[in-house]
């Protein structure tokens, strides 16, 4: 009996070796995998590329990036944020518009991240790493050509409300200077709620002056309540004519493409209008203004602007509450970029350019506005826009309790300067179109 089971196994192992043959083959002839990615060889470029501008010492994000050691404790959190848009921090809709400042990764460059970190970060051949982008110190614009901060530092209290506070810094240049790059460095970024950066010209223009308008703006947009609340102890002592530069969370530095500048006329004062939140604990802020100039007078000659609803109200509860603004261009123009800015209500804007004839289209959709990544939108080519061309902006509030930000959901929101309250606000750069 025995012999009888050994005679029958043998051909079913026979059977069995010859089965199972080509299938041993066939996974010893499978391709190798590919080895996993390095910190060194693949993905200190893209975060040099896209990541350490604010990733690196002194900078808004909350931590380096700039080396392996660094970034290894973080590999999942940047593979999380990565792959889940959050990172780098932009919002605007690829189906509307191309932006030449647009912070984006590829696919790729995602899917690097994730197999990196997934993997275990490994460093790899630490010689095969790039060396690290070298950045003018403290400033993300290079080096600027000048460099102007407020009188002395500022004593911000504990706690309460601050009233905006201005302070005039004197250019004192003998002549106009033509400016390509504006950073406002704020020297306390844990009180400065925001920082406008005005112009007061040495000579202001006499009133019956002929003006060359650039946009008008319905009335009742303007109306409501008063701007800001001034303060007494820092307040404005003149007027001004002009908007240079702007600081907001997560706002990056303005670069104007080659052949465009702005003009600061010579002799002109810089105001900077300060808004200061408190944090439970004294604190000083000396903040600072960096500017790059041109080597000649330029092609366009850009202005920074704005235009705002003011006369806006929010209902309690109101979960996506509608409020728009427009201006109507007096001459042909181009703008060169826009910059949205609601506060912790603020849920998602749209612009519409409507046409004289009547066509509308949408240059700039952010279906998820962030209250901490406020950008200047720049466009890649700047938008041409005719004579009588309507810019509608159209922000959406959330002001129910579903909103986590929300100071207070139960109340009314007006217009207001102080991050309970809310703005309808668009900083705009543009220029006359040359005939």
């Amino acid at each position: 009996m025995k012999h009888r089971l050994a005679y029958l196994a043998a051909p079913l192992l026979f059977i069995a070796v010859f089965a199972t043959a080509p299938m041993a083959q066939q996974r010893s002839a499978a391709p190798p995998q590919p080895a996993a990615p390095t910190w060194a060889a693949d993905v200190a470029p893209i975060v040099y590329t896209h990541c350490v501008e604010c990733h690196r010492p002194g900078e808004i994000a909350p931590m380096s990036l700039m080396t392996y050691a660094d970034a290894r404790p973080w590999a999942k959190a940047m593979r999380d944020e990565t792959s889940d848009g959050y990172m780098p921090p932009w919002h605007a809709d690829p189906a509307h518009g191309q932006f030449r400042n647009a912070r984006v990764l590829t696919a790729e460059e995602k899917g690097t991240i994730a197999r990196w970190a997934n993997a275990g970060a490994p460093e790899g051949n630490a010689a095969e790493a790039p060396a690290p982008p070298s950045f003018a110190d403290g400033w993300r614009i290079g080096t600027p050509d000048a460099i102007l901060e407020m009188p002395k530092p500022y004593a911000v209290k504990q706690d309460g409300m601050i009233d905006y506070q201005y302070f005039d810094v004197p250019t004192n240049f003998t002549d106009d200077k033509f400016i390509t790059a504006i950073e406002v460095r704020p020297g306390n970024r844990e009180v400065v709620h925001h920082a406008l950066v005005f112009v007061r010209l040495a000579e202001p223009p006499a009133r019956d002056a002929p003006r060359r308008p650039l946009f008008t703006q319905p009335r009742e947009q303007l109306d409501g309540p008063e701007p800001v609340r001034l303060s007494e102890e820092n307040a404005p002592t003149g007027p001004t004519q002009g908007l240079l530069g702007t600081f907001a969370p997560g706002t990056p530095p303005v670069v104007l493409p080659e052949g465009s500048a702005i003009r600061l006329r010579a002799g002109s004062t810089l105001v900077f209008q300060m808004h200061y939140t408190t944090t439970g604990k004294p604190a000083e802020d000396q903040s600072r203004i960096g500017l790059v100039f041109a080597d000649a007078p330029p092609a366009d000659e850009v202005r920074a602007t704005h235009f705002m609803n003011r006369g806006m109200k929010i209902p309690a509860g109101a979960a996506d509450f509608r409020v728009d603004a427009q201006i109507t261009f007096a001459e042909d123009v181009k703008v060169w970029g826009l910059f949205p800015h609601t506060h912790l209500r603020g849920k998602r804007w749209k612009y519409e350019a409507i046409y004289p004839d009547g066509r509308r289209e949408v240059v700039l959709s952010i279906p998820r506005y962030d209250f901490n990544w406020q950008n200047y939108y720049k466009f890649a080519t700047p938008l041409r826009l005719p004579k009588g061309t309507t810019l509608l902006a159209i922000a959406h509030y959330d002001n129910s309790a579903a909103n986590p930000d929300n100071p207070d959901p139960k109340s009314d929101v007006l217009w207001g300067d102080q991050t309970w309250e809310e703005m309808q606000y668009t900083g705009l750069l543009v220029s006359f179109v040359h005939r």
